[in-house]
């Protein structure tokens, strides 16, 4: 059974989200550009542009682990299959912001590198990128969809000071 990772996530209150943003990303390893591109215009758009280096730093290592762990080998590539199976989401609250990717894929993220182990897995080969990822957000964690949705969410949290 997985267990969710849901410390340091905001609540998901709908009326206290100041701004959102979502995009579908294809199945190729190219999407990490486009995702980087559209973490840049969002930004811009919420006037948080000095955060861009780090945010975008974060969103590309968690498009890219969804791209290569969480997708079948043959749903990768030219001839992938037109409908995303990757979306990344961008959520603003006045004093925090939240990079979500969504994926097809129920398992845990990183294997054994998790939020609470990652000093004791900085070395290992696989996960750097969670590492990565621990070291630029303030908090991080995952979820499985709920409902008819299959698959999880990998998050990260940044505070935002004024």
């Amino acid at each position: 059974m997985l267990e969710p990772l849901r410390q340091g996530l905001p609540p998901v209150d709908p009326t206290a989200v100041s701004g959102s943003a979502s995009c579908a990303l294809p199945a190729r390893f190219d999407a990490v550009r486009g995702a980087r591109s559209f973490t840049r215009s969002t930004l811009a758009q919420w006037g948080l542009d000095e955060r861009f280096d780090d945010v975008a730093l974060v969103v590309s290592e968690l498009v890219t682990n969804a791209l290569r762990h969480a997708l079948p080998e043959e749903s990768r590539g030219p001839e992938a299959e037109p409908e995303p199976s990757v979306r990344l989401h961008l959520m603003r609250w006045s004093t925090r912001l939240v990079c979500a990717v969504r994926d097809p894929s129920e398992d845990r993220p990183g294997g054994a590198f998790s939020p609470e182990r990652a000093e004791e897995n900085c070395d290992l080969e696989s996960g750097r990128g969670l590492f990565l990822v621990d070291a630029y957000s303030d908090s991080w964690g995952w979820h499985p969809l709920a409902g008819r949705l299959t698959g999880k969410v990998v998050w990260a949290l940044f505070l935002l000071h004024d």
